[in-house]
């Protein structure tokens, strides 16, 4: 969106991503390889390497802070306070500071300071248990629904209406992002309903979650699936005039008659077709039917094309390669892929020149083992 990001890591010990998933591998020199997931998570930032654990490090934090707007951090509870850098030791000196703290179960209740991960905050939120089919056990989803959109969408939410707080109010403020606090809250109409009777639906039998067959995955006949999700009546009658069998509804009143009658149909109908025999329907602006892609699908499918939301870059040892874009579409301030992601350290001099220091500093700092 434009920030201006400084990622600071340890000198000794990189951010652990740098050597997670699979590698891209260099075109120009053999030698040479990044982590995929590394190089999807940090383009547009600058990398310092600084040694908080110091004081020399937490004085050139300090420094940083000066002209910062917002400090973002991912420690459990209470480790910046620990070192004398938490909000309460930066307020006086940064009042307009936004000091974000994203932690697993957040600064305050029982569970602060254990530790988790994405399994166990969708566990402990009731999502887990609705994950799955009716009868089974409950299934892991294949993504990391409490880091992203329990952490990571929650603490741009919460910094952004920070920073226009302190438009108003001049100051800066403390925010406690809990993934399991945003896993919890992201499911509003499941939890009304507990909240209205205090019963809980049986997983695979929610309204969105398998219990109508209007709204449920169905096999084709080449093996692969479906998304039907003609959840209104109006969509699911285009459906069924698009798929020739208009006929399933003639007598079907959907005030009374229990729709689970018309699954068995339904997936006869799907069934009888392999996947891309179903294209004219997928394009079909009401028949909300659409394919089931895998990963390697949806990063060519042509709306995700189209939405820009996979970019292609130069690297200058890897080539061409591909990184994720921005789901923000803005009309004047549009996002965009400025720098790629950094190299340890990458920046750390320059930033700290920026800072003022010489370069006789800086190498002393290097010699303590601060950065």
């Amino acid at each position: 969106m434009g920030a201006s990001v400084i990622k600071i890591e340890n000198p000794r010990v990189p951010d652990l991503i740098r050597y997670s998933g699979k590698r891209i591998h260099s075109a120009l020199n053999k030698e040479s390889s990044e982590s995929s997931m590394f190089l999807a998570l940090n383009r547009n930032k600058e990398s310092v390497t600084l040694n908080i654990k110091r004081p020399e490090g937490r004085q050139v934090l300090r420094e940083l802070l000066a002209d910062a707007d917002v400090l973002l951090e991912g420690f459990r509870p209470g480790t910046m306070d620990n070192l004398g850098i938490g909000y309460s030791d930066l307020k006086a000196d940064f009042p307009r500071l936004v000091y974000c703290a994203i932690s697993g179960y957040g600064a305050t209740g029982p569970y602060r300071d254990m530790a988790g991960h994405d399994g166990n905050y969708i566990a402990i939120s009731g999502i887990l248990d609705q994950n799955g089919k009716a009868g089974q056990a409950p299934v892991v989803p294949a993504v990391q629904f409490a880091d992203t959109i329990g952490g990571s969408f929650q603490a741009l939410s919460a910094i952004l209406a920070a920073l226009y707080a302190r438009e108003k109010t001049g100051y800066g403020q403390f925010l406690d992002v809990s993934m399991m606090d945003g896993a919890f809250c992201a499911q509003p109409l499941q939890l009304a309903e507990v909240l209205a009777d205090g019963q809980t639906t049986e997983r695979g039998k929610g309204l969105l979650s398998g219990g109508l067959p209007n709204y449920d995955i169905y096999a084709c006949r080449d093996g692969k699936y479906v998304m039907l999700a003609a959840l209104e009546e109006r969509f699911l009658r285009v459906f069924l005039k698009q798929a020739g069998r208009s006929d399933l509804l003639e007598n079907f009143d959907f005030k009374k008659d229990d729709p689970e009658i018309l699954r068995p149909a339904l997936a006869s109908i799907l069934k009888s077709k392999n996947r891309s025999d179903w294209q004219e329907l997928f394009t079909h602006s009401d028949t909300c039917l659409s394919p089931v892609n895998n990963l390697a699908e949806a990063i060519n499918d042509p709306q995700i094309q189209a939405r820009g939301l996979v970019q292609t870059v130069e690297h200058p040892e890897l080539g061409a390669i591909r990184l994720i874009g921005s789901p923000f579409q803005f009309s004047q301030t549009p996002c965009s892929i400025r720098s790629l992601p950094p190299a340890h350290g990458e920046h750390t001099d320059q930033v700290l020149k920026q800072l003022g220091l010489d370069q006789e500093q800086i190498q002393n700092l290097r010699a303590k083992r601060v950065i």
